[in-house]
């Protein structure tokens, strides 16, 4: 039986926004974009190593309107499912989201991921949000608005707004890396949770792959969760790396939490990270991923309940 493969697709970094919690843009150099007949390349091959699931994402996709709609069309003809991840800048009046959200259903996109927060919406109207999904149930395309938050009082309001109007959304919490890293954490009370992470993959413009989509690039002292350059490597020689790596599988079946217990963290110091930075204290360190990477098959598997 083949393993379930999904990957974040990043067709450019280009965004026409500047959110202030973004992850993906701190000390970043420019944008960068993918050649579309090397992204269609790759879908074909991603088909053929049996990939059911590609979320176009990275800056704002449908600033590339035609390419991304040639490339959904493709995910549809290899019987893949396409989800598109968007501020919803295009959706300005009901009469325009209508045509758009028509074209992409009618070119076989599969799910609208609508991105919804405070730092969003000081640039684009939450009307944007509303045509969006009234659009998308219209006619017929599964949506739902992922409602970015640190968990303040401050957000209350917006959330009010998405109930107010019925739609359907799921919090996201803020990921402190990025510019969102100058952030003041707002503190959360929650259980001693396992924090593990399905891990789906991340293929950047420059054809590099990550072995997790959020955050990937913040490891630069240990490159952790870097698999290699599509200009190297092929897919399926990637695709096999992240699935085989020991402590990519403790991560998606123990989790984070019992990996840092055996290191030494304190519970009261476990509980006060968000998953991706508790990632980043594991795996960001020489030290830590060496005692991990050696225990990975003996000591540290047996540090469960």
């Amino acid at each position: 039986m083949n393993p379930v493969r999904q990957i974040a697709f990043g067709y450019s970094t280009q965004c026409n926004i500047r959110c202030g919690h973004c992850v993906a843009a701190d000390a970043s150099p420019g944008a960068a974009k993918m050649d579309f007949d090397r992204a269609q390349d790759i879908i074909q091959e991603m088909a053929r190593c049996h990939v059911t699931g590609i979320s176009f994402t990275a800056g704002e996709p449908l600033l590339f309107f035609d390419d991304i709609c040639k490339l959904i069309q493709l995910c549809r003809e290899n019987g893949i499912y396409s989800r598109i991840v968007t501020n919803g800048y295009w959706a300005k009046t009901r009469e325009h989201t209508d045509r758009i959200v028509s074209e992409l259903m009618s070119n076989g996109l599969s799910q609208l991921r609508l991105s919804y927060s405070r730092w969003h919406q000081q640039y684009i109207s939450r009307e944007n949000i509303v045509h969006a999904a009234l659009s998308s149930q219209k006619h017929g395309l599964d949506y739902f608005v992922s409602f970015i938050t640190d968990f303040s009082k401050k957000d209350d309001s917006f959330e009010k707004f998405l109930r107010d109007h019925h739609l359907k959304f799921f919090p996201e919490p803020v990921i402190y890396f990025g510019r969102a890293g100058e952030f003041d954490r707002q503190r959360v009370s929650t259980d001693y949770r396992p924090n593990v992470c399905s891990m789906n993959p991340y293929l950047s413009p420059e054809l590099d792959m990550f072995a997790c989509c959020d955050g990937a690039s913040r490891f630069s002292k240990t490159h952790f969760l870097y698999l290699g350059n599509l200009c190297n490597n092929s897919i399926e020689a990637l695709f096999q790396k992240c699935e085989t790596h020991a402590l990519y599988h403790l991560i998606r079946t123990m989790g984070l939490t019992n990996m840092a217990s055996y290191l030494g963290f304190r519970a009261r110091e476990i509980v006060q990270y968000r998953r991706c930075e508790l990632c980043e204290k594991l795996f960001n360190s020489k030290e830590n991923l060496s005692i991990l990477t050696k225990s990975a098959t003996s000591d540290l598997i047996n540090w469960r309940r």
